[in-house]
């Protein structure tokens, strides 16, 4: 498979495992146990996946970046479902 799809699935995935983390960590308050829980829960699994497929360190702002995109798109899932009930 070539490297540049290997990445953006491995970005791609990193969202995708962020996007319910997201949303319950909106339920808790800033800066507590259960929101540094959820903000910090899929990056073991995300390294796993970068370790795995062969890609050094130097890609860890792109599946960083896809982690916190899936973190803002959960908390903002939460906020709209909240607001409309």
């Amino acid at each position: 498979m070539h490297p540049f799809l290997m990445i953006f699935g491995i970005t791609i995935l990193a969202l995708i495992i962020n996007l319910p983390c997201g949303y319950l960590r909106q339920g808790y308050e800033k800066f507590t146990f259960g929101w540094y829980f959820y903000v910090h829960i899929s990056i073991p699994f995300i390294i796993y996946l970068r370790i795995k497929s062969g890609f050094s360190w130097k890609f860890i702002p792109l599946t960083l970046g896809g982690a916190m995109v899936g973190q803002i798109i959960g908390g903002m899932l939460y906020r709209r479902r909240q607001r409309n009930g």
